[in-house]
């Protein structure tokens, strides 16, 4: 918590930080907030502390219900493991309180599979099929960092063939003032539809990874957050299009090789597809500049294919691992291989 004050004298607050300052600022709106998971009281990655217990005994402090003045409650719980059981409750309390926030935290993406059922059966289809509408926000931790197969992936291009008519809301957030605004705006909005996050594992302790108080309180949700090139977009030749965390990688690498010739673009908003901010940024580059999709997952996984469908007509060249039957390696030295080869092609 003393790291936590610092960010407030470095104006550097983190993923944690201001995923926390979302479910405070509902609950200062009188919106209540629930979340629940497997870990989610102290987070997977020791990075939420939802709770405390002291350290002379087992009582539990609860710094989200001490915000001082009024407020609504925001509940943090460490549910079963029991992904389908849980999630399917989660689901039914997300339509019997309507104007609060429910969210269902996989511990790692990969285990939402346990619930795919609820997935398939209400959460993408209930709204067409019945007319049910729900707010229900799933936090699916993603991303390749040599963890195996069942530590990797959230499954992107599932809930991407699920999409149609706007049942969904898929994103993959790279900042914590982005995760922020896709949080409050499922409150904010006069609609109520399904949010799907792909949230990070190493992100949440990147030193570039990091947002300013300005972000949180001037800045909204940003579904493409683009450029930063070191130069002028008239030297681009090359830009990249990617999702989540390997754009931390991508931007590392160019920093490295001085390639002033790329620049990188986020999608941080999957679907629906935003297709209307990615033509105004790619009206500042060249017509003849070379159009990449980059992703840490297999060809016949993540977002590659379903990002080259909404690109339509658009020549769109994609740097991916080889296709395959799973969604990681088993072997640390073979995730290292694979990635470095992903990133040296996207900067060759």
């Amino acid at each position: 918590f003393a790291q936590r004050a610092s960010m407030i004298e470095s104006d550097s607050y983190d993923w944690a930080m201001g995923e926390l300052m979302a479910y405070a600022s509902l609950a200062k709106e009188n919106y209540p907030v629930r979340l629940s998971g497997q870990d989610s009281e102290r987070g997977t990655f020791s990075h939420r502390h939802a709770e405390i217990i002291t350290e002379d005994g087992e009582e539990k402090y609860f710094p989200l219900k001490n915000l001082g003045g009024e407020h609504a409650m925001v509940r943090v719980y460490n549910s079963p493991l029991n992904e389908y059981g849980v999630l399917g409750f989660e689901y039914g309390y997300s339509l019997a309180n309507p104007f609060g926030l429910t969210i269902w935290e996989a511990q790692f993406g990969d285990f939402f599979n346990v619930g795919q059922v609820i997935v398939d059966q209400y959460i993408s289809s209930a709204k067409e099929k019945w007319g049910v509408k729900s707010g229900l926000v799933l936090f699916l931790p993603h991303g390749y960092e040599g963890q195996g197969a069942e530590h990797s992936s959230g499954r992107i291009e599932r809930f991407l063939s699920l999409c149609a008519n706007y049942n969904m809301q898929v994103v993959n957030p790279t900042t914590p003032a982005n995760h922020f605004h896709a949080i409050r705006r499922q409150l904010h909005r006069d609609i109520r539809v399904p949010l799907i996050s792909f949230t990070p594992k190493s992100l949440l302790r990147h030193p570039d990874c990091t947002s300013t108080i300005a972000d949180f309180t001037e800045g909204h949700f940003r579904e493409i957050i683009a450029g930063n090139e070191p130069g002028s977009s008239s030297k681009v030749t090359r830009l990249l299009l990617c999702s989540g965390k390997i754009y931390y990688e991508l931007a590392a690498a160019r920093k490295e090789a001085h390639a002033e010739h790329t620049s990188i673009i986020r999608i941080e908003q999957l679907y629906p597809f935003p297709e209307k901010q990615l033509k105004e940024v790619l009206k500042d580059y060249s017509k003849n500049t070379e159009l990449v999709w980059v992703q840490e997952e297999p060809l016949n996984m993540g977002a590659a294919l379903f990002v080259k469908q909404q690109m339509g007509d658009c020549k769109l060249r994609i740097i991916s691992r080889p296709p395959s039957g799973v969604t990681a390696e088993g072997l640390t030295a073979l995730h290292k291989i694979h990635q470095t080869e992903i990133i040296k092609e996207a900067m060759n």
